[in-house]
């Protein structure tokens, strides 16, 4: 497998990871919501109360962000953008370096 190749690979088997990760997430939002309604109407955990609604609203909240931050900001800011950033840093830099060493030799040249 060449460097290329490999690359792509890891890339799918972390893109991969991340909607796995999204599936239990989502497995887990819904036992959770289960286990507090269960844990407010049954067990007698505050029955006067509606802090499990909360509860499950912030999961949600905090599980919409979770799917956002895998299939939009991760399609928007995957390898090819960060390749294109640090390719676009590397060249400024080696221009200011240019630059530099430019203005070195003419104060060298006007030194002497």
């Amino acid at each position: 497998m060449d460097a290329e190749q490999h690359e792509l690979y890891e890339y799918a088997r972390d893109r991969i990871k991340q909607k796995k990760g999204l599936f239990y997430h989502f497995v887990l939002l819904c036992l959770g919501s289960v286990f507090l309604i269960i844990a407010n109407k049954w067990l007698g955990f505050y029955p006067e109360k509606t802090w499990w609604t909360w509860a499950i609203a912030v999961w949600v909240f905090l599980f919409i962000l979770h799917v956002i931050n895998v299939f939009v900001i991760n399609n928007f800011m995957n390898k090819n953008w960060e390749r294109e950033q640090i390719d676009k840093l590397m060249l400024r830099q080696s221009k200011k370096i240019e630059k530099l060493k430019n203005d070195l030799e003419n104060s060298k040249s006007t030194a002497e």
